[in-house]
């Protein structure tokens, strides 16, 4: 694969992005934009330090068992279309992976022996594939020759459901995806800013899903109209894809004071305000004090909203003591890597502390005034003045209130939809979970993994045998060569 001294030869560089002050004017994504040259050296060098492991530990750590070493290979070779035909193979939305997933797939890359920021850029390789395929016009619908008479309701347009259906359009069955929110993509569209999805990238997708029979309906609030009962009785299959967007609460003195909101609920109104469905956000913190309680990818995301909209100060504060500069004998490769990290937001500008609970907010007027927060290990009380408060701190699981009573799917002890491996199915015969309706607040590229899967399950149990989808061999990672 590649040339087998590339990684001797070449190093790791990473997608380029804009410079910080003009990116922090505008909402565009961060990274420019791949090179449309079939020979660009850059990225033919980068796919060349792939070196041909005996064992791919890459696809390992991918969840979605990429044909990493193929398409890389490919890359090298200049072999552009090729490579996509490896990589969509098992991988539906590649341009959504090569944005967002934090690429668990690097961490396992056998040059990560030596440090994360040796290893192959994958992530990156992996959008450059998917660009050159939207510009070449090689991302084409594939309608089923053949459809069957069953009726399959996918509840979700997130990652997970838009792959389920894509899956299960492709092998014949009608599709229908509901949606609750008045347009798909889930947390794709409400939840993740343009400065590192635009919603142009999902637009595309949703149409060539529509060319390919997948039917679209939003505004349709699953539990209240139909009941859920009732969306089984109408379907043959229903997949549940709604995500786990309850996000965690802060239970301290002072959470009900005004200026303190949801991260969700401050993404969600941005990403409406850029989207010109809203003429201004009402949580629009220009010249004010930010406080961001998480340190994870929501929390950064906040960060990023906050300082394009024009925040005096950002202050990011994380529980967890800060993490190690490098693996400890304790996170051994190939394991992802418990390392200090630094997100593109983070780079755009921000204080960011770690050890930190809150234990009281202090307000004056019924309005936030300070966070007062405790130094884990010395007992120190800091306050930090604060004008608004977004709450990162992350996910309980999905809203089930209407799905356990209606439908009477069993929970699991976290609250998630019960569904296990292989199968997929829910206590329900002919209900099934998928993404993070069923594992949790995960990743993307673990949503897509399971609504490939589940797709598969679906399939085998609307014939009463083999999927159609494995016997044809769509999900197989590698060719015979």
């Amino acid at each position: 694969m590649g040339k087998p001294t590339g990684f001797i030869e070449w190093q790791r560089l990473v997608e380029p992005r804009r410079p910080v002050a003009e990116r922090l004017r505008d909402w565009r994504e961060v990274g420019l934009p791949p090179s449309r040259l079939a020979d660009d050296t850059t990225a033919k060098q980068q796919a060349g330090r792939c070196m041909d492991c005996g064992v791919p530990f890459c696809m390992q750590g991918c969840p979605l068992g990429n044909p990493i070493p193929d398409f890389n290979d490919r890359v090298f070779r200049g072999r552009w279309q090729d490579a996509w035909k490896r990589l969509s193979a098992t991988n539906n939305v590649p341009e959504f992976t090569g944005r967002l997933c934090p690429a668990p797939c690097e961490a396992s890359c056998v040059l990560a022996l030596e440090g994360v920021d040796k290893a192959v850029t994958i992530e990156h390789i992996e959008k450059d594939i998917a660009e050159h395929a939207w510009h070449e016009g090689w991302v084409t619908a594939e309608p089923a020759r053949v459809k069957n008479g069953t009726r399959v309701a996918v509840v979700g347009s997130g990652p997970a459901g838009l792959a389920a259906a894509q899956q299960l359009a492709r092998a014949g069955h009608p599709v229908v995806v509901y949606e609750a929110d008045d347009r798909p993509g889930g947390l794709l569209r409400n939840g993740i800013p343009d400065f590192k999805l635009e919603k142009s990238v999902i637009d595309r997708r949703l149409a060539q899903l529509a060319a390919e029979g997948v039917v679209v309906r939003c505004g349709v609030k699953v539990g209240v109209e139909p009941t859920w009962d009732q969306l089984k009785a109408e379907h043959d299959a229903v997949i549940i894809a709604i995500g786990a967007r309850v996000g965690r609460d802060l239970q301290v003195p002072g959470r009900d004071l005004d200026g303190v909101v949801m991260a969700m609920d401050y993404l969600e109104e941005q990403n409406r305000v850029v989207a010109g469905d809203l003429p201004a956000a009402r949580w629009d913190v220009k010249g004010k004090k930010v406080i961001i309680l998480g340190g994870g990818d929501t929390g950064s995301d906040c960060l990023g909203t906050a300082l394009r909209q024009g925040a005096a100060e950002v202050h990011q504060v994380e529980i967890m003591p800060v993490p190690p500069e490098a693996r400890t004998a304790e996170n051994p490769w190939p394991a992802w890597p418990l390392i200090f990290r630094t997100s593109s937001s983070q780079e755009e500008g921000g204080e960011r502390d770690f050890a930190l609970r809150t234990v009281r907010l202090e307000g004056d007027g019924g309005k936030l005034s300070a966070v007062v927060a405790e130094r884990i290990g010395t007992g120190e009380e800091i306050r930090l003045p604060c004008d608004q408060l977004v709450l990162a701190m992350g996910f309980t699981g999905p809203d089930t209130s209407t799905l356990a009573q209606q439908l009477g799917v069993a929970l699991d002890r976290r609250g998630n939809v019960a569904a296990t491996e292989p199968g997929w199915a829910t206590s329900v015969p002919g209900v099934f979970a998928c993404g993070d309706a069923r594992r949790g607040q995960s990743l993307i590229v673990w949503a897509i993994a399971e609504g490939r899967e589940t797709a598969r399950a679906v399939d085998a149990w609307l014939r009463g045998g083999p999927s159609w989808l494995q016997a044809r061999g769509i999900d197989q990672p590698f060719e015979k060569r």
